[in-house]
């Protein structure tokens, strides 16, 4: 009995070696950067991690609606690799001798990403599936709509114009005034008159004006 026993698990051993191997049929190379991603903080990859590693896929497969029988047992992973690499293939419950179609692995895993990420503290980027393309972010959305955004930026554009209109009107303005008040002061500086057709400076009306003609005949008259 035990003789048929070790028999029938090596049988098993051989055809799951068989099953799981580079390159073999339906596997996925799995590549992990954990002290990239955590730095000081980075953890050992140990057994513990790799029966964690077969429950989340198991968990994935059975979360995916037509491989909900799937167990721990179905996840086999190979090439285990320091840096740390391997594969793994999930084998049909049913019958435990056939691999599951990498389709609906991949679908599987790229439905339940995030979870796997989570489990292992790790993003796209440290937890790469070479076969099985990133998972993408859903969109963020802003939580101010974009219409108000949109509308604050031509309000704003609006202002900022008026304001530029008005700040050059009153420039212009005071220009304007000064340009005048400065040509009023030159015209008073070197304002001349026209007497009997003689151009004459303008008379100081304070100081007066002396008649030369009436000079010459109060010199003339001077006390002795």
């Amino acid at each position: 009995m035990l003789r048929a026993l070790l028999l029938a698990l090596s049988v098993v051993a051989i055809a799951h070696a068989e099953l799981c191997k580079p390159d073999a049929q339906n596997a996925f190379k799995v590549r992990i950067s954990i002290k990239t991603a955590l730095g000081d903080n980075a953890y050992a990859w140990d057994a513990n991690e790799e029966y964690l590693f077969k429950a989340m896929v198991a968990f994935a497969m059975r979360r995916y609606s037509s491989r909900s029988t799937t167990q721990i047992s179905n996840v086999l992973l190979c090439n285990v690799t320091d840096r740390v690499s391997f594969w793994f293939v999930v084998t049909d419950s049913s019958k435990n001798v056939t691999t599951v179609p990498g389709s609906e692995v991949e679908a599987a895993i790229r439905m339940n990403r995030n979870r796997i990420n989570s489990a292992f503290l790790l993003s796209d980027k440290t937890l790469q599936f070479l076969k099985i393309t990133s998972t993408l972010s859903p969109p963020v959305e802003p939580s101010t709509p974009v219409w108000l955004i949109v509308f604050g930026v031509v309000l704003c554009l609006i202002v900022a114009g008026i304001v530029f209109l008005i700040v050059s009107g009153i420039q212009k303005h005071k220009k304007k005034n000064k340009e005048s008040t400065e040509r009023e002061n030159l015209e008073e500086k070197v304002e001349v008159t026209l007497e009997n057709g003689i151009p004459c400076e303008a008379l100081d009306l304070k100081a007066g004006h002396i008649n030369g003609v009436f000079a010459a005949d109060d010199e003339r008259f001077t006390s002795l």
